[in-house]
């Protein structure tokens, strides 16, 4: 006997669910990978502006010296 061309992708290892029972499982675990994998496409998606960015408070004060001023808008 050789070996099938598609395994399955689930695989009952305990128990014995009815056909309702794992077509509802089928069913969910389509729903959340179609739902993973969707794009929203009705609100774009907002970036923060460098000037409220609180993360840039966590950084290491600007030093004094040649270019500094570059190094503060980091």
């Amino acid at each position: 006997m050789s070996a099938p061309q598609n395994p399955p992708h689930l695989v009952v290892v305990r128990g014995e669910p009815s056909p309702e029972e794992l077509a509802a499982l089928t069913a969910v675990l389509a729903a959340r990978a179609a739902a993973a994998h969707a794009v929203p496409t009705s609100e774009p998606r907002r970036t923060v502006s460098g000037w409220r960015d609180r993360s840039r408070g966590m950084q290491a004060p600007p030093r004094p010296g040649p270019g500094a001023w570059r190094m503060s808008t980091r």
